[in-house]
């Protein structure tokens, strides 16, 4: 629970961006258990990422953002691996993404994917989305 705001900061921020959906306080308590987050040596956020469970044993790795001041150390790795490590335990076979920089998670082995290959249940989320349905994601794929 402490780290609630932090995430919807750090959400907030790549949102502004444009190239994240902004979460609020509700959207993060609602799903809290599923967000994994790197934590600075002072106990503030550094990133966090979530595993989603949508359906059958497929798997979305969602809300993955590093803060500004720590781009770069290799945090944004640290949080996919331990995003894929979780999407295993909750017995996941594949995982995938909604993001407008793919070249991230092509280097963890997502590949391109047609979005109306996945399940409806993935765009209860995308509706929200103020570029819905034109939002240009691109949609990626991987085994685990």
């Amino acid at each position: 629970m402490p780290d609630v705001a932090a995430i919807v900061e750090v959400a907030r921020e790549f949102g502004k961006q444009g190239i994240m959906i902004p979460l609020s306080i509700g959207d993060v308590v609602e799903r809290l258990r599923e967000f994994l987050v790197a934590e600075l040596g002072d106990g503030g956020l550094a990133g966090c990422v979530a595993v989603h469970a949508t359906w059958g044993s497929l798997a979305e790795v969602r809300s993955l953002a590093v803060v500004a001041e720590e781009q770069g150390r290799k945090i944004g790795r640290l949080l996919m691996e331990a995003a894929l490590d979780d999407a295993r335990a909750i017995g996941a076979t594949e995982v995938f993404t909604l993001t407008y920089i793919p070249e991230f998670f092509r280097h963890f082995g997502f590949e391109p994917v047609d979005r109306n290959a996945l399940p409806h249940k993935v765009w209860l989320d995308c509706v929200k989305c103020p570029k819905f349905p034109d939002c240009g994601e691109v949609a990626l794929k991987r085994g685990l």
